[in-house]
């Protein structure tokens, strides 16, 4: 097989469920031949690095090491996992202070070890804010630094896939946006169901507006499903988007779904939210979403709730007032 670069890609939180998952995804892409995973965890992460040497990639040099220095030298991609999941009864935002705390150290790690990655996706949660802190410490680009927001998206496209019994295929253009917990804004007007458009299906009989007002919030809490279902937080899923993602930013398939990126327009400010985006080997770029009033509301809604978190943090003392961004990272004024 011939990878895609030979570039260094590090999977950060590799010991885990959604970090070996992410491992072994991007092996089976044949994004790199030069693939390191990291983990504190010593025993499970030789456990997870021999499973994906048993599986044959012959063509990637697999290293793997508790050290976080030699993990990120020389990286010139990085995805982490490697927050706190969450368990049965907890929202995202239960996450806040431990795994911002665990941003905090990431995006230090990210300025001492790899100033020069090109690309890094956050995708522990609650993945606004810690995407939002990495970014600040890590004194990189907006546009070099990403977030996992797409499952929110392929969960509508699902839920409305089983609700009028055809293939996800046949129903287009799902998006939320905003945040990526339980104040997301799912937009209606942006989306086809087998080829008719999904406003004009709200409100008959085919999708009820009670109907519909369920399926939202099916989408709204489908990570809590899982976890009902499970036992434990979905890892297939966001392992499986996370790496599409990567494998855009290093010139890959174009990635399809919105991301979470640092937007700074005035209207919505200083905040990691899910827009309209695309990702490519220069970095993630968003244009600004329109739908309707009532979608409109509601994502200024989910930004008011995003900026609350940010608040939150800065009120522990983890990141400083806005006005002092830009003295840890000048990109950020």
């Amino acid at each position: 097989m011939k990878a895609l670069t030979d570039e260094k890609l590090t999977i950060v939180g590799a010991a885990g469920m959604i970090g070996s998952n992410m491992a072994q995804t991007a092996l089976m892409m044949g994004l790199t031949s030069n693939i390191c995973l990291y983990d504190p965890f010593a025993p499970a992460l030789e456990g997870v690095a021999e499973e994906m040497f048993q599986s044959g990639f012959e063509y990637a040099n697999i290293t793997f090491t508790s050290d976080i220095s030699e993990a990120l030298r020389g990286a010139k991609y990085v995805v982490s996992s490697g927050g706190a999941a969450r368990k049965a009864g907890m929202t995202r935002e239960d996450l806040l202070k431990g795994n911002a705390e665990i941003a905090a150290q990431f995006g230090k790690d990210l300025r001492t070890y790899c100033p020069d990655v090109k690309h890094v996706v956050v995708i522990f949660n609650p993945a606004d804010i810690t995407g939002l802190i990495t970014l600040l410490y890590s004194g990189l680009k907006p546009s070099q630094v990403s977030t996992l927001a797409a499952l929110d998206s392929t969960r509508l496209q699902t839920a409305l896939a089983q609700h009028f019994g055809i293939r996800q295929n046949l129903v287009k253009g799902c998006r939320t946006y905003g945040g990526h917990g339980e104040q997301m804004a799912v937009f209606a007007s942006t989306a086809t169901v087998d080829g008719k458009p999904l406003l004009d299906l709200i409100g008959t009989p085919e999708l009820t507006d009670e109907q519909w007002a369920d399926l939202k919030v099916k989408v709204i809490q489908g990570g809590k499903r899982i976890i009902e279902l499970r036992g434990r937080s979905s890892f297939q899923s966001p392992s499986y988007l996370s790496i599409e993602m990567i494998r855009a930013a290093m010139g890959g398939e174009a990635f399809r779904w919105p991301a979470g990126t640092y937007v700074h327009t005035g209207k919505f400010d200083h905040i990691m939210m899910a827009m309209e985006t695309e990702i490519t080997k220069d970095g993630i770029f968003y244009k600004e979403v329109e739908g309707t009033a009532k979608e409109n509301a509601e994502l200024e809604e989910s930004y008011v709730h995003l900026s609350k978190l940010r608040d939150e943090v800065i009120s522990m003392g983890i990141i400083p007032e806005i006005h002092l961004w830009h003295t840890i990272n000048p990109h950020m004024k």
